[in-house]
């Protein structure tokens, strides 16, 4: 942002509304938001949700998908010193009850304009939608008397802006608690890695009610005074005329996104991608497999980007750098700001190179869990540490290589199977778009069963995928199974369901024991 480092959300349009009101700050391709726009709705939305009883702790659920209305709502209700908690309009009803039956929230958001989703969940609220002139169709129900508003310190360090949470219909939701001053931080950081400038056009696609999409694309973005060209879903079609008309220069998005991409690209006979503005493209969210990262430089004559992070750190831990370009899939070095450390089972760091659980410390690590102390005390660790449950090595020279989940670790024969490893070796056939791999358990052993999503038209059989990796892979790590899915189930910001392919594994087991078919 120009000028000066702000110290709340908020801060950043009203910053930019006073410096260069009429610059383009928010499209969706048709309509075309100033920073003199962004800012006026901010400041209308916030005076009408504190006329219906918002206060600051209050909690303010905003059911939609990405559009300019679900930025401009983020910036009104932090204004107020609220908590937004933005879900995706794309969850089911049990998913989004359970999330609000958890936070409690003082009153519920609808974006019926730019969500079919939002309206069904607003109609069975009924809540009747309002029109506004320049940010569409949204309902809003009526304010909670008995939701109590949360403590609040006027520190950004300690103030929460955003709530968000990390599971669906599986188990008790866990809401991670963000302040201002963990998504700044990642925001300022993000957009000086990325170099951005009020020149650049980024793509907006990856959903806002998650944290990458939130706190690095979208915050990220405005924080340097860029314009966000947002997209509520994902169409490979769709989104590379998106690209190509709005003149992205930074793209940003998942594995599968750049496997859809080419797969559309390649299917239209385009080998060399006509995209001539991007100049950056980052992948995060999910393991990079290697052939993509190699066929993705190749078609956009770009270094494909990589980092990791997880929502807890708000996201962003390690980053590849615009300087050092890499032809491996490592997650480059620690942010400017944080530590990291991989420790053993005993918390002691390992030896460079060895492999451990990663452990992160700066000012982008979440305040908590809400209203789960007992889980907030499970991952965090003397000295502000927070343990990612994530298995990875650093090597000498800085460069962090993710190898996997603890939880995901499969222990085969007392030997330990990297899914990751596993998934690299199938990605690594021309016919295979993307693999997921995960345990399952037989007679007191675990075995490692593979998920595929092929190419179209490709005629590899299960059989030969299991033949073809075991070229490059111990006899141990090998897939007893590989099944074939059409697509691979994921979340909304792309990352694989791997709770819901071990039910699947374990169904397939059972099916086979009881000779369904």
């Amino acid at each position: 942002m120009e000028g000066a480092t702000p110290g709340w959300i908020d801060d950043i349009p009203a910053g930019h509304a006073a410096s260069r009101p009429d610059a383009l700050a928010l499209t969706d391709g048709a309509r075309r938001l100033t920073w003199r726009a962004l800012d006026q709705g901010r400041r209308q939305w916030a005076q009408r949700l504190a006329a219906a009883g918002v206060r600051a702790g209050d909690r303010v659920t905003v059911v939609g998908e990405n559009g300019p209305e679900l930025v401009m709502l983020l910036f009104a209700i932090t204004s107020l010193k609220a908590w937004v908690v933005n879900v995706n309009a794309r969850l089911s009803r049990p998913e989004i009850e359970a999330i609000r039956g958890h936070c409690r929230p003082r009153c519920a958001i609808y974006l019926v304009g730019v969500s079919p989703d939002a309206g069904a969940h607003a109609e069975r609220h009924a809540v009747t939608p309002v029109e506004d002139p320049v940010w569409g169709r949204i309902a809003m129900e009526p304010c909670d008397a008995a939701s109590e508003a949360e403590t609040v310190s006027g520190d950004p360090r300690r103030d929460v802006a955003a709530l968000l949470y990390t599971t669906g219909t599986t188990g008790t939701p866990k809401g991670v608690m963000l302040t201002h001053a963990n998504l700044l931080f990642i925001a300022r950081t993000s957009s000086a890695l990325r170099r951005l400038s009020p020149a650049d056009r980024v793509l907006g696609l990856l959903p806002i009610s998650h944290v990458y999409g939130m706190a690095s694309v979208c915050l990220g973005t405005l924080c340097a005074g860029a314009s966000l060209h947002l997209v509520a879903r994902f169409n490979a079609a769709a989104t590379a005329r998106f690209l190509a008309e709005e003149a992205i220069t930074v793209c940003q998005g998942v594995p599968a996104m750049y496997a859809k991409l080419l797969e559309h690209f390649h299917a239209a006979g385009v080998t060399r991608s006509p995209l001539s503005s991007l100049r950056f493209l980052y992948a995060g969210g999910s393991p990079l497999p290697p052939p993509l990262k190699t066929e993705a430089e190749a078609f956009f004559g770009l270094t494909l980007h990589n980092g990791y992070g997880l929502t807890e750190a708000a996201p962003t831990v390690t980053q590849t750098r615009l300087e050092a370009p890499r032809r491996d899939c490592s997650v480059g070095p620690v942010l400017p700001g944080e530590e990291i450390r991989i420790v053993d089972g005993e918390g002691l760091d390992v030896p460079a190179g060895e492999r451990g659980e990663l452990w992160v410390r700066g000012p982008n690590v979440m305040r908590g869990y809400y209203r789960d102390a007992a889980a907030t005390a499970a991952v965090m660790r003397p000295g502000g540490w927070l343990a990612t449950g994530d298995i990875a090595r650093i090597e000498a020279d800085g460069a962090v290589f993710i190898e996997g989940r603890l939880k995901e670790l499969i222990i085969r024969s007392g030997f330990n199977v990297y899914p990751a490893e596993v998934e690299a070796a199938l990605n690594a056939h021309p016919d295979v778009t993307q693999s997921a791999v995960v345990g399952r358990e037989i007679q007191g052993d675990e075995e490692v069963v593979a998920f595929v999503e092929l190419a179209p038209h490709a005629r590899v059989t299960p059989a030969a995928l299991i033949e073809f990796a075991a070229a490059s892979l111990a006899p141990y790590k090998r897939p007893a199974e590989v099944i074939v899915l059409p697509v691979l189930p994921a979340a909304a910001n792309g990352k694989v369901l791997k709770g819901r392919l071990r039910e699947m594994a374990r169904e397939a087991a059972r099916d086979r024991r009881t000779g369904v078919t």
